[in-house]
């Protein structure tokens, strides 16, 4: 199965229960009113598309209707695809121009991101990279040794170290492993605590200081992992993560079982930051870097 059929298998919920409908109304109306726009807005804040991020969709909608004059329910629609493809922006591939590049990933516990960190290291040695993971989070044994069990399934390189140890010595050393065994991409998995904030920007403070002093001139990327089915609390996580860390990709997981698709537009509006790998299942391949094209493509076909 194609990575767009599960991407349509996944976005069922959201799909069945908003953006069919959306596809109803516009079959529905034979002319195009203030009706149609209002019953419009109500269904993409049901989908958690965000209230700001509707209201930009239909301010936008309304111009085009009146400066292209559209009357037909269809054209509208085929202007909404449009307008929803835009406000995503293109997927942004990551960076990893450098030898070794450095992927740091940040999340709350419980979001996936221990199995997204494996997903990202599987897709890109599935590409022929060489990776090595850094068990970062050192708060919790479990996180450890769950991160193994992935990276022997993956086929990364592990560098771990026991419970409690300092988060920035694993990665110096995993950094030192990355470099003489000659890795494309190093992953670090970080401890998941918002919480306590001032604990989170000091610890990354720390890793980033080591990765700086190391390799000064690695591509870097900062993902944060959010849990689609939390719709808008994401957003506001993502908000918080945003003062503590200088982020440049989202992974948005559990996709697949949520009908709070619409998030994805309200990220990428509010936050201006790019989604760069979205999940919809469990398998080590339902991982994949994300196509706009491809997302709006599956919600309204």
């Amino acid at each position: 199965m194609s990575f767009f059929e599960k991407l349509k298998n996944g976005l069922e919920k959201t799909k069945s229960s908003i953006f069919g409908q959306v596809n109803n109304l516009f079959k529905a109306f034979v002319k195009v009113d203030e009706d149609l726009l209002e019953e419009l807005e109500e269904l993409l804040i049901a989908a958690d598309v965000g209230f700001e991020s509707t209201e930009e969709i239909i301010e936008k909608l309304r111009e085009r209707i009146k400066d292209e004059r559209l009357s037909d329910a269809e054209e509208t629609k085929e202007a909404l695809i449009e307008i929803l493809k835009g406000m995503i922006g293109e997927g942004e591939q990551l960076n990893l121009s450098t030898t070794p590049a450095v992927i740091l990933v940040i999340g709350v516990n419980g979001v996936g991101k221990t199995t997204s960190i494996a997903k990202i290291a599987h897709h890109l040695i599935s590409s022929g990279k060489k990776v090595v993971l850094a068990a970062a989070d050192t708060f919790r044994a479990a996180a450890i040794d769950q991160l193994q069990i992935w990276a022997d399934r993956a086929g990364a390189d592990l560098i771990k170290n026991s419970e409690g140890s300092d988060p920035a010595a694993v990665v110096f050393d995993a950094v030192s492993a990355a470099k003489s065994r000659k890795a494309d991409v190093l992953i670090i998995d970080t401890a998941g605590r918002l919480h306590n904030k001032k604990n989170l920007m000091d610890e990354l403070a720390k890793i980033n200081r080591v990765i700086g002093r190391e390799l000064p001139d690695a591509a870097r990327e900062t993902l944060l992992v959010l849990d689609s089915t939390t719709g808008q609390n994401a957003v506001r996580q993502a908000k918080e993560f945003k003062n503590s860390a200088e982020i440049t990709g989202l992974v948005l997981t559990k996709l697949d079982g949520t009908a709070k698709g619409g998030i994805v537009f309200s990220i990428k509006n509010e936050l201006d930051i790019p989604v760069k790998y979205i999940g919809v299942g469990e398998k080590i391949d339902d991982l994949q870097p994300f196509s706009a094209d491809d997302f709006v493509k599956a919600l309204f076909e």
